[in-house]
């Protein structure tokens, strides 16, 4: 069963949130299929993500800061590189069943799965403004960002209800994604902030604060993203990098 898609062309023009210029995107801009993406034309003005996030309970929309392919620059987004019908429903996936399995893949050297690390304890305002202050940092940073509005419950899911196929070398399924960042959301604060050709941007509002604590976090990233956390041959290295982090950056390759 496919996650819910919500109408999106509609929710847009019910927005009171002023928008700048735009346009709706199907995927493979196949005019049959349903829209599943407004993308802005141009980079947001500061404050813009800040204020979509916060009105996604009243909206639906929840919004995504989104970059594209180096040196191609319709990939994936203009273009409508998006596959929303070959993902599943992202409640029918089990994280603690995933991510062993992708831990085991990784090869015997990381040594026995630690099992998933404990809920920090989050507000769900903390995570929230802590997603505000990312959002406001990648906006000025130098990399080309636009605007995207999805149809979706809650940030996790945007990435399987948009049918971004970033991960496709480690899982050709997104929605397993997303059920690890719902999770991640539950656990740590997390919200999806950022999205590329093949990249994720996270806020993270209860980072690990101490190694130990970072090391049964650092396994859940070696499994969900191999190609980020293997650039770090030692774990505790890598480990060390999540304390007190207040943003996570995957990349598939």
């Amino acid at each position: 069963m496919s996650v819910k898609r919500l109408t999106l062309p509609a929710r847009v023009k019910a927005l009171t949130v002023p928008l700048p210029p735009g346009k709706t995107i199907r995927p493979d801009l196949d005019d049959d299929e349903p829209a599943v993406l407004w993308l802005s034309k141009t980079s947001p003005p500061p404050g813009l993500w800040e204020e979509l996030r916060a009105a996604h309970p009243a909206t639906g929309l929840w919004p995504l800061l989104l970059t594209h392919l180096d040196g191609d620059p319709c990939r994936p987004w203009i273009e409508g590189a998006l596959v929303p019908d070959d993902m599943s429903d992202p409640a029918d996936h089990d994280p603690a069943a995933l991510l062993p399995k992708w831990w085991a893949e990784t090869g015997d050297e990381r040594g026995p799965w630690p099992g998933l690390a404990p809920a920090a304890g989050v507000d769900p305002a903390d995570a929230d403004a802590t997603a505000d202050r990312e959002a406001a940092a990648l906006v000025a940073s130098r990399r080309p960002w636009r605007l995207g509005l999805v149809a979706a419950g809650r940030g996790a899911d945007a990435l399987t209800v948009v049918g971004w196929d970033g991960p496709a070398n480690h899982t050709d399924d997104t929605a397993h994604i997303s059920a690890v960042l719902r999770s991640w959301e539950e656990r740590f604060g997390v919200r999806v902030v950022g999205v590329g050709f093949a990249e994720l941007f996270l806020s993270v509002a209860a980072p690990p604060s101490t190694v130990d604590e970072a090391l049964t976090v650092a396994a859940e990233h070696v499994a969900f993203c191999p190609d980020t956390a293997w650039t770090d041959d030692d774990l505790q290295g890598y480990a060390a990098g999540l304390v007190g982090a207040p943003a996570w950056h995957f990349w598939w390759d």
